[in-house]
């Protein structure tokens, strides 16, 4: 029985980091009728910003051609919006501006990320008022909280920069058109991170370690062990997920992203701006994938280009098996899944070499049994 419960608590740790990306999923399922297969490889650039973050290796700018690169393809996409497409000056400003501003953001956030990780680069005055204003007891956890909000920034402006880019432009387009481009995306990300120029192929050891003693006991009761990581994985699982029920259930932007899941047209009729609550929700989604790699990656001490892979299809089986567009299916199913594929590793003879297939067999007895999963509604499609 002791060994049951153990086993019982890992799963829920795995379970927990599935959930942050299962919920991305069927948040933009609940939206857009789209599964992004992307967002498996927006948790692995997660894991990768937070490993470059982590160790200060950041460079302080970037190189010449990238900045003309972005200020090119910028200007590239406004003459075309312009002057092929016959959209009005006004409307594709709208499209280039926010992604101006995010790029003249990440050059003095580059800077700041170099500096922060060098201290003795820092004026003596700065270093001694970040020793004088920070208590003892917080000064272990702010470098991984650095780390983390790092990553959220990174990702959520790489979410908004695929929705508009990406799947915008093929919103009113056949479905199967913006299947086939997440697909296209999803292997731009995993083969362009092994371009050794971005993050190469070989994969790097995340160090863990900043947080002291992070893989240690935290407690133990009765036999059963609680790490430090853990514990550190749910609690951050609780909170997040306790944040985005207040954004969705208590704001007017939530709101407006339940009148937009329920009806495109009747929002749009009613003044809800649907494209900014698209964009919105492939933000949050986003935030909550670089959270998951971050922790995926301490408690995984290892970031390569195609960790994404297995974790992001979890991730999905999970959304489809709790109900795909229930926000709280998916935090259920991914956390069954989660201790399901721990138990079998721990009880089945040579049950690691079956873990990677635990959830294409959930993924089928689900659609065999329910295919609407075990909060969604079968829904009638009238032709």
């Amino acid at each position: 029985m002791q060994e049951f419960l153990q086993q019982l608590i890992n799963g829920l740790s795995v379970g927990s980091i599935y959930a942050l990306i299962a919920v991305g999923y069927t948040m933009v399922y609940g939206v857009l009728q789209l599964i992004n297969f992307a967002h498996g490889d927006v948790f692995m650039v997660g894991a990768m910003v937070a490993l470059y973050a982590a160790t200060g290796r950041v460079p302080p700018s970037m190189p010449w051609w990238l900045h003309g690169l972005i200020v090119g393809g910028l200007g590239a996409w406004f003459l075309i919006a312009w002057l092929v497409a016959g959209r009005s000056p006004q409307r594709c400003l709208r499209t280039i501006l926010p992604l101006a501003a995010m790029y003249l953001l990440s050059v003095p956030l580059l800077w700041g990320v170099y500096r922060l990780w060098r201290p003795s680069s820092l004026p003596a005055w700065m270093q001694s008022s970040f020793t004088m204003l920070t208590p003892a007891f917080l000064r272990p956890w702010v470098p991984p909280l650095f780390v983390l909000l790092v990553s959220l920034a990174a990702c959520g402006a790489l979410g908004f920069i695929i929705e508009r880019l990406a799947y915008r432009p093929l919103r009113n387009r056949p479905r199967i058109n913006s299947l086939i481009t997440a697909i296209g995306i999803s292997l731009l990300l995993e083969y362009g991170g092994q371009n050794p120029l971005v993050f190469g192929a070989t994969p790097q050891a995340f160090p863990a370690e900043m947080v002291p003693g992070i893989h240690e006991s935290l407690f133990k009761v009765y036999g059963i062990t609680v790490s430090r990581v853990d514990a550190m994985v749910l609690a951050t699982t609780l909170l997040l997920m306790l944040v985005l029920s207040w954004i969705v259930l208590k704001t007017r932007t939530g709101l407006a992203l339940r009148a937009v899941s329920f009806r495109f047209d009747t929002a749009s009729l009613m003044g809800v701006d649907v494209d900014r609550v698209i964009g919105f929700t492939f933000v949050l989604g986003s935030t909550l994938a670089a959270a998951a790699g971050f922790l995926y990656a301490e408690k995984y001490p290892e970031v390569q280009p195609l960790m994404g892979l297995f974790p992001g299809i979890k991730a999905f089986v999970a959304a489809v098996f709790g109900g795909i567009g229930n926000i709280a299916g998916a935090v259920v199913g991914a956390l069954v899944l989660g201790m399901v594929e721990v138990l079998v590793v721990g009880y089945l003879p040579n049950g690691s070499q079956y873990k990677e297939a635990v959830a294409f067999v959930i993924l089928i007895a689900i659609l065999l049994v329910k295919p609407s999963g075990l909060f969604g509604k079968h829904v009638i499609e009238k032709v």
